[in-house]
């Protein structure tokens, strides 16, 4: 009953944050909508694209690292070190962003594109407090402190209203006056992880160091590595779709895109993601040290059954959407943009399975197998970021529709068939 008692308590704050923060990032739609025209919305989602790669390629992996050896560090009672080597990881990826934005910049000059400056850095500066705002919300999620995750959700979707609001009647109605208040949101945001993570750390004190700093640094960067590598393509998954429209449509039809996928894509991701949060640090403390073959097997079954039930459900969204896309266009965005959110339901079906995906592969970090993903993570995402390309030069919008939903069923597929050829784990 106890063990009830904390898991319903654990997730009423999930859920209570995934509202919480949902609400939030469908009224910062509805407000961008109004502040800026599709142009200004589309370079906004162009310029984000780059705060992608960054959390996508030099930041993501690691943080996912630093989640999956938290429950590891806390059994060995060493999270010390862990701390210590996680910020050390965190520092490499800060010092490889820069490298990043120095490249970006003198692209510029040499392009003749410096009016981008501003926004480029804008979104690098808001990427990287994005990243260590996900590190720190990853190790309370791990430690399982679901109040202080739920609150910083909602607290930077709240923020992110009124701050980016703020900047633009300020300064101007642009992209990167929109990102500047982003950035000041992630930095609020930040702080206050920072300060909860010291009161998690004061309740272990005076635990005794196990291993080495430098073995959890390796540990995490062999974990990390692979999901690094494939997050250049994970990214490219994501940026073709807005690159194909500004290259074979319009920046302002990118504008109308994003809003649609913010209103019916984001939604469905984010409540995947609330499922996966509260389970997932269950079933890591589960599993441990993944040296039991027994633990990762008794897991693997449960995680097929909640992948089924996430497939069931996108159906039923993706069918209430058929019906209702008109009346949620004119609740959500303004009205130059209503004219996408025909294509709602199609999006909806290619955000779920994509989650489903998403949820099936956490069997392989359970594993700590997260080489296995390499193949799907680059040849099968290149394969859909040429989709994305060639139907959206061919047909246009419709077009760039009809690949992403084909992306996803080859992605869910593909990922059931690794899964499925994970039948003893490999150590």
């Amino acid at each position: 009953m106890s063990r009830i008692k904390r898991l319903a308590k654990e997730g009423s704050w999930i859920v209570i944050g995934q509202i919480v923060t949902v609400a939030g990032s469908l009224a910062l739609v509805r407000v961008l909508t109004e502040l800026l025209d599709p142009l200004q919305y589309g370079q906004l989602a162009l310029g984000l694209t780059i705060g992608g790669l960054v959390n996508q390629v030099a930041m993501g992996g690691i943080t996912t690292g630093i989640a999956r050896f938290y429950s590891i560090a806390a059994e060995k009672g060493d999270l010390g070190g862990y701390l210590r080597a996680s910020k050390r990881l965190m520092g490499y990826a800060t010092l490889g962003v820069g490298a990043v934005a120095l490249i970006l910049t003198g692209g510029l000059f040499v392009t003749g594109q410096s009016q981008w400056l501003g926004l480029l850095a804008a979104v690098l500066i808001f990427s990287i407090l994005s990243g260590y705002n996900s590190a720190l919300n990853n190790i309370q999620n791990a430690a399982r402190q679901r109040a202080i995750v739920a609150l910083h959700g909602g607290m930077d979707a709240w923020l992110k209203i009124g701050l980016a609001t703020v900047v633009v009647w300020w300064v101007s109605s642009s992209s990167t006056a929109v990102v500047i208040g982003y950035a000041f949101s992630a930095l609020l945001v930040t702080g206050s992880q920072l300060f909860f993570l010291k009161r998690l750390l004061r309740r272990h004190e005076g635990v005794t160091q196990i291993l080495s700093d430098e073995d959890w640094e390796r540990r995490m960067w062999i974990f990390s590595w692979p999901m690094m590598a494939g997050g250049l393509f994970n990214w490219g998954y994501y940026a073709s779709q807005r690159w194909a429209l500004e290259l074979f449509v319009s920046t302002a039809d990118v504008g109308k895109f994003y809003a649609l996928t913010q209103i019916a894509y984001s939604p469905v991701s984010l409540a995947g993601a609330m499922v996966m949060s509260l389970l997932v640090p269950i079933l890591y403390a589960r599993v441990g040290d993944p040296g039991n073959h027994q633990r990762v097997a008794n897991v693997r079954d449960f995680v097929f059954k909640i992948t089924g039930l996430g497939v069931m459900a996108t159906l039923l969204v993706a069918g209430i959407a058929i019906f209702w896309h008109e009346t949620i266009a004119k609740l959500l965005v303004a009205e130059q943009y209503r004219g996408m959110f025909v294509y709602m339901p199609l999006i909806v079906v290619s955000a779920g399975l994509l989650q489903s995906s998403i949820a099936l592969s956490s069997i392989l970090t359970l594993a700590n197998q997260t080489k296995l993903v390499l193949p799907l993570a680059t040849t099968g995402n290149l394969i859909i970021i040429l989709l994305n390309m060639i139907f959206t030069r061919q047909f246009g919008l419709p077009g760039l529709v009809i690949s992403i939903t084909v992306g996803s069923m080859l992605h869910l597929a593909w990922m059931l068939k690794i899964v499925l050829s994970l039948k003893t784990p490999r150590y």
